[in-house]
C-alpha cells in the first residue's frame, strides 16, 4: 500500500491528476491548488468544496501535520520564530524576520542534520529525517499565513543540510516558484550549503535563478576540517571549482558565509588567506557573529576582531557586510529551541 502523502508535496498538475481518477470535474483540483497555495492545510476550511471532497482529501493524505509547538516574538526586532511539529512528531524551526523589503524567511530542509559541524547546534540535537517538498513549502505558507502577509523572500538555511535532500529541495523550488501557487520569483530564493560538491554542481544546471550560499567559516583545509567534517570528504579547492562552475553555469554572484571565532578563524592571516583563496571568483562575503549555546567549544569574536577582520577584506578589494543579528532574545538562530524542547523531553 502506498504511503500517504503530504497534503502539500503536490503540484497542480499532479491534483489534476487525482482529480481525475476520483471522476471530478477538472476545475476542483485548481480549487484545492489555491487554497494550499494560501496556507490553508486544514480542508474544512476549504468552504467551496463538497463535504464528499473533504473526506476524501482526508483519507488519502496528511492533512494534519505543521502544528505550532512554539512561537516567540523579538521584542528587539520583531523576528518571530516557529516552532512546527510534523504529523509523526519530528520538530523543525521556521524564522520570520523583517527587512526593509519585506519579510525574509529561514526554512529547515531537515529534521536535524548529519552534517556534524561543531559550532552549530542542530548537529548536537540529533537527526530524525529529511523534510518532503511540501513540508518546505509549509512552513513558508503557514508562517506568512499566521503574520498576515505575503512572504518577500526564502533562506534555505534552518536546520538541515538542503543538499543532502536534493530531490526534495528542487521539488520545493518548483512549488514555491509556480505563477498559479505561491508564485514567488527565483531571484528571491537562497539555497545554503555546506559543501556538498557534485550537489552544487548539479543544481548549477537547474535552470533556476536561485541564488546559492556556502557556508565557508575557514580559509584552508586544515581549518575547515577541524570545524566542519565535510571538508575530509571534498577538499576546499574542490569546493572553490564547483563554486566557479556554478558562476560560469548560471552568471551569478555567489554568497559566502564566513561565522567568526574567537582565536580560531578571525585572525589577520586567516582574512589576508581568504582574500587570496577567493581571488577571481565573483562573491560577496557575509561575515557573522557565531552564535555560541551549552557545549560548544566555540566563543564568539570580540568586536575588534570582527571590525579589523572586515576592514582587511575590504581593503583587499572583497566586498563584505556583516550578517545584521535578529531574534537574540529568542534564540532566532537554527537549532537552539528544537535542541532545548527535545532534551526537555527526552528527560
Amino acid at each position: 500500500m502506498m504511503e500517504k502523502r503530504f497534503i502539500l508535496d503536490l503540484t497542480l498538475p499532479e491534483w489534476e491528476e487525482y482529480i481525475k481518477e476520483k471522476g471530478l470535474p477538472k476545475f476542483r483540483a485548481s480549487q484545492i491548488y489555491s487554497w494550499l497555495s494560501k496556507g490553508v492545510i486544514d480542508v474544512e476550511k476549504m468552504t467551496n468544496l463538497p463535504k464528499t471532497i473533504h473526506a476524501a482529501l482526508k483519507e488519502d493524505f496528511i492533512t494534519e501535520s505543521m502544528s505550532v509547538e512554539r512561537h516567540l516574538e523579538s521584542r528587539i526586532d520583531g523576528t518571530q520564530k516557529f516552532v512546527f511539529r510534523l504529523y509523526d512528531g519530528h520538530l523543525i524551526e521556521t524564522v520570520l524576520m523583517r527587512y526593509k523589503t519585506g519579510l525574509s524567511i529561514c526554512i529547515s530542509s531537515q529534521a536535524g542534520c548529519k552534517m556534524g559541524c561543531r559550532f552549530c547546534a542542530s548537529a548536537h540535537a540529533g537527526f530524525g529525517r529529511s523534510l518532503t517538498s511540501g513540508e518546505m513549502l509549509g512552513q513558508v505558507l503557514l508562517a506568512g499565513a499566521f503574520a498576515g502577509e505575503r512572504i518577500h523572500s526564502v533562506v534555505v538555511m534552518g536546520i538541515g543540510e538542503p543538499f543532502d535532500n536534493y530531490d526534495a529541495l528542487i521539488g520545493f523550488l518548483k512549488l514555491a516558484n509556480d505563477e498559479k501557487g505561491l508564485n514567488l520569483g527565483a531571484r528571491h530564493i537562497t539555497v545554503s550549503t555546506c559543501g556538498l560538491v557534485p550537489q552544487m554542481i548539479q543544481f548549477s544546471k537547474i535552470d533556476m535563478q536561485v541564488n546559492l550560499s556556502v557556508s565557508l567559516h575557514a580559509p584552508n583545509d586544515e581549518l575547515r576540517k577541524s570545524i566542519m567534517p565535510i571538508a575530509n570528504r571534498y577538499s576546499l579547492g574542490e569546493l572553490l571549482d564547483a563554486c566557479r562552475e556554478y558562476e560560469k553555469n548560471t552568471n551569478r554572484r555567489i554568497t559566502f558565509e564566513y561565522s567568526l571565532f574567537d582565536g580560531v578563524n578571525d585572525t589577520p592571516e586567516c582574512a589576508r588567506e581568504l582574500c587570496k583563496v577567493l581571488h577571481g571568483i565573483h562573491c560577496h562575503i557575509n561575515l557573522i557573529a557565531a552564535n555560541e549555546f551549552d557545549g560548544s567549544p566555540f566563543h564568539r569574536s570580540r568586536p575588534e576582531s570582527v571590525r579589523a577582520f572586515q576592514d582587511l577584506l575590504t581593503k583587499n578589494g572583497m566586498t563584505v557586510t556583516l550578517r545584521r543579528e535578529m531574534g537574540t532574545d529568542i534564540m532566532a538562530a537554527c537549532g537552539q529551541l528544537r535542541r532545548g524542547i527535545k532534551e526537555k523531553e527526552e528527560t
